[in-house]
């Protein structure tokens, strides 16, 4: 657990299942085959540095299995790095029987098999991803129940397994909901979530959470600033999030890159030497979205993209010091 937040580092998400990697790749113009995600993610584990601000990445089932074109499986890669591999365990969500609008995550069956399998291929941590939505009438009493029970069985798993569970409890930005209202519901969602947890017998020193910043809706026309953002979300987890969790790693859930460094920076900035837990990142579309925009599935553009990679990772850790500035940053990516 030290090892992967020492010196300011975070976490780097490159789970994306192979359909949100294809979608990706078609709206760049990249080819959506088997091998240019294997370059595509070859290019991500292989960036000079990487090392200096990310402390573990998260892998996806089809990436933990690749090899590099020199015959070198990635997680090999990463651990040749001084990065740690993890991988994502979840197979996805479904839809909810008899509770419209709402989703439940797949995977616990066979579980304990396949992390077995994972760990003997490096594979150190793991993630699970609940998906809750906010809206008319939703989320749903028994919507919030199903999920986080699904997350304390997960996390079970994981501890008898000697792998330690990232425990993500997904609030969506999507929707027209207000700041107040997803503070609401994250607050809730984490109290059920940390009972389940208790009545697991889950050993809270040994996982790590990854909620989402508290935010109001996509399509509420709702425009807080990052303080208040960062203001809400320390709030909620304070009200929420026992000590004894060890590390908060914040996903981006969407948001752009130079939003979700200021909003983590802002955290810091406001409540620095305050908080009972490492409060970092484990960032996915805000580390990836520039190099793979520079990349374009071409190999002339490797360099560049990985340039902007180690650079993005750069500026998420400055967030985790409260050292971000978004003019100095702004006016860098110009």
């Amino acid at each position: 657990m030290q090892q992967l937040f020492a010196n300011n580092k975070g976490l780097l998400a490159m789970d994306e299942s192979t359909g949100t990697c294809n979608r990706r790749f078609a709206a760049a113009g990249i080819p959506q085959t088997l091998l240019m995600r294997r370059d595509y993610r070859e290019l991500i584990v292989t960036t000079p540095r990487l090392k200096e601000y990310i402390g573990g990445a998260i892998l996806y089932d089809e990436t933990i299995r690749q090899q590099t074109k020199a015959g070198v499986p990635m997680a090999e890669v990463l651990m040749n790095a001084g990065i740690i591999p993890g991988i994502k365990v979840d197979l996805g969500t479904k839809p909810l029987a008899g509770f419209p609008n709402e989703m439940i995550t797949e995977g616990l069956d066979g579980l304990r098999e396949r992390l077995a399998e994972y760990k003997i291929m490096g594979a150190r941590f793991a993630k699970w991803r609940a998906v809750i939505s906010i809206g008319d009438n939703v989320p749903t009493s028994m919507g919030i129940e199903a999920n986080v029970h699904a997350l304390a069985r997960y996390a079970a798993l994981c501890q008898e397994a000697d792998i330690v569970p990232i425990v993500e409890p997904e609030i969506l930005m999507s929707g027209n909901h207000s700041l107040r209202r997803c503070e609401e519901v994250t607050e809730m969602v984490l109290k059920r979530l940390f009972y389940q947890l208790y009545r697991s017998r889950i050993d809270l020193e040994g996982i790590i959470l990854k909620p989402n910043m508290v935010m109001a809706g996509a399509e509420s026309g709702e425009q807080n600033t990052s303080e208040e953002i960062a203001e809400a979300t320390v709030r909620c987890l304070l009200n929420s999030v026992p000590a004894a969790v060890p590390a908060i790693a914040f996903l981006s859930g969407g948001q752009s890159p130079m939003d979700a460094d200021a909003h983590l920076n802002a955290m810091h900035t406001q409540s620095k030497g305050h908080l009972p837990w490492v409060v970092t990142f484990s960032f996915g579309r805000a580390l990836q979205q520039p190099a793979l925009a520079a990349w374009k599935g071409n190999t002339v553009n490797i360099k560049k993209a990985q340039r902007l990679l180690y650079e993005q990772t750069k500026a998420a850790a400055a967030a985790r010091l409260g050292d971000f500035h978004r003019e100095v940053e702004t006016e860098r990516w110009k």
